[in-house]
């Protein structure tokens, strides 16, 4: 497939980039600091651009199969990357034709075995509930498209490489989750899911085991 990545130098986003290379995709890597990604293949195409330019974001996109995002940004709620950059992507996606995103997320909008969002209930940790509300506005503007999208939300990340020891859930962290994933990982199961399409409009929970 032709791959577009927005936040390829995040934690994240260089180990998609990498994967999706490996996997035979081609990658066109989208960020501020794209010239930081390695010149090996001739399968990355680099894109310099800021997410909140609609027609940066439009051009990047079309001609594609499908889209990954891994944006990121601090923690305080004062960065909207995650919200904005998100609705500006879908609305270039409508605009290009391309229907197929697989979202980074954070574990905050997933269910709780009690009822409502994770984030919802009284024993959240506070200094996590700014950039869960990013994450939250993220899933309701993808949500309210006719995207085919899949939101895969991660508890803490690690900044460690695959190692295949992981576990998923839909709508919900996986039973005995560990409150952690290697980012490794979570770029490989964003992967994953692009390639499975069996979570179409679904929240996807990931966990190390």
């Amino acid at each position: 497939m032709k791959v577009v990545i927005f936040g390829a130098t995040g934690q994240v986003g260089r180990y998609l980039v990498q994967q999706a290379i490996l996997m035979g995709h081609h990658v066109r890597a989208f960020g501020r600091n794209v010239h930081e990604l390695p010149d090996e293949t001739h399968l990355l195409e680099k894109i310099k651009g800021a997410v909140f330019d609609p027609g940066e974001v439009f051009n990047a996109i079309k001609g594609t199969d499908a889209v990954l995002s891994a944006l990121g940004g601090s923690f305080d709620g004062t960065d909207k990357t995650r919200s904005l950059g998100i609705r500006n992507i879908v609305e270039q996606m409508k605009a290009s034709g391309v229907k197929r995103i697989v979202a980074l997320g954070g574990a905050g909008v997933l269910d709780h075995p009690e009822g409502g969002l994770a984030i919802d209930q009284e024993s959240y940790p506070p200094e996590y509930i700014p950039v869960g509300k990013e994450h939250q506005k993220a899933w309701e503007t993808l949500v309210d498209s006719d995207l085919e999208w899949t939101f895969v939300c991660s508890p803490d990340i690690i900044n460690a490489d695959v190692s295949g020891r992981f576990l998923t859930a839909v709508n919900q962290l996986p039973e005995g989750a560990k409150g952690h994933i290697n980012a490794g990982d979570l770029a490989l199961c964003m992967l994953q899911e692009l390639d499975r399409k069996s979570h179409i409009r679904e929240r996807v929970g990931i966990s190390a085991v």
